[in-house]
């Protein structure tokens, strides 16, 4: 999720308002045992990269498809732990849930932190205010456990939220950034970071498994590769610069022709959108060439058109990555069919496209912080 930060003061209401926790059951663990793994090792294990395998320092945490939309798991905060679904985000570097003092409409609607409650909870008075492309939320800045997995962070700093607007409904709690600590406007550690610094994760590197219509099996992991996610070789893409999950790309074709990005531009790997955004022009033009029409905010086909649709190709660092329709087409909740594609609210001074979850789920990623880089291969 690509944002704009504003600065701002908050200050906490003196009246609580408690509601009961709501408990969401976890997701069946979706790896299998040793003695697969075992045999994929004895087939494949010339072709291993220096990242490791998955072993004991490589933790795994299962993500729940939101009907393709979003990707959630859970995390616990708190002494004794809290549960709350969040949105893994390589978009941003902020990591919030609302607050037990916050009473907008939106985080009612959401399970809230009970701070009273837990016992290693630190408050601070640091401040600040988000805005993101699907809303806004204004928040302070504590400390407490946090637990993803078997990653346990103490101490960790964190926003609660004491306003929230454009959340109402949706199917997550909070976020937690995965981008680099420069792009942090709280000013807090990112739990990653955290983690890193402190011995925690193996490696310094995550990855993403997103799946397709399905529930259950997708994941994200830190601290290893599960290559077993991924058919193929892992092709690796530097980063413009350390310190956003950006790359160059080279161009955006369909049916050999290219019809965005010709000169080169930029491309953020941003796991907290389910689009693919880029420039209102250039957008515009996709649409036209997939015979899409505007309804609203959204680009609508005919369904019974889609596998006739061609598949648009973003190529990274010379290597071709084809986005089938099946990916850049969604359903909407009365079965209609609109595309993946949506101008940026916020313009740029050179071009620039968000490859989202839809981009994703064909392939699987892996974020490097260790070498400033990002890896990519077809997903299984």
């Amino acid at each position: 999720m690509k944002w704009v930060v504003l600065l701002g003061l908050v200050a906490f209401s003196e009246c609580i308002v408690k509601i009961p926790l709501r408990r969401v059951k976890t997701m069946r663990k979706t790896l299998s045992g040793k003695n697969m793994l075992n045999s994929f090792l004895k087939e494949h294990g010339n072709r291993l990269s220096k990242i490791s395998f998955r072993g004991s320092n490589l933790t795994t945490l299962p993500l729940r498809n939101i009907k393709d939309l979003m990707y959630v798991g859970n995390i616990t905060i708190g002494t004794p732990p809290q549960e709350f679904q969040v949105v893994f985000d390589t978009g941003s570097s902020d990591f919030w849930v609302p607050s037990d003092f916050c009473t907008s409409p939106d985080c009612i609607t959401h399970v809230r932190f009970r701070q009273h409650q837990s016992s290693t909870f630190r408050p601070t008075n640091k401040t600040f205010s988000i805005t993101y492309g699907s809303g806004r939320m204004r928040g302070v800045v504590v400390h407490d456990t946090v637990r993803i997995g078997d990653l346990v962070s103490t101490d960790q700093p964190f926003g609660l939220s004491v306003s929230e607007y454009g959340f109402k409904g949706r199917a997550y709690d909070g976020i937690l950034g995965l981008n680099y600590p420069d792009e942090s406007f709280s000013e807090a550690i990112p739990i990653f970071d955290k983690l890193k610094n402190e011995g925690a994760i193996s490696e310094p590197i995550f990855a993403f498994y997103l799946s397709k219509k399905k529930r259950e099996g997708s994941v994200v992991m830190f601290g290893g590769v599960d290559h077993r996610y991924y058919k193929g070789e892992l092709n690796w893409v530097p980063l413009i610069e350390e310190g956003d999950w950006s790359v160059r790309m080279d161009g955006i074709s369909m049916k050999t022709k290219v019809v965005a990005c010709s000169d080169g531009c930029e491309a953020v790997v941003d796991t907290g959108t389910s689009l693919i955004k880029g420039p209102r022009k250039l957008v515009n033009k996709i649409q036209k060439l997939i015979g899409a029409t505007p309804r609203g905010s959204k680009h609508y086909v005919y369904c019974s058109a889609v596998n006739a649709l061609p598949s648009i190709i973003f190529t990274i660092n010379g290597i071709n990555y084809p986005v089938p329709a099946r990916a850049y087409i969604f359903k909407d909740s009365r079965g209609r069919c609109y595309t993946a594609f949506k101008k940026q609210r916020f313009s740029s001074s050179t071009e620039t496209w968000l490859l989202g979850d839809a981009f994703l789920r064909v392939y699987f990623s892996v974020f490097d912080r260790g070498n400033g880089r990002i890896g990519l291969a077809q997903a299984v």
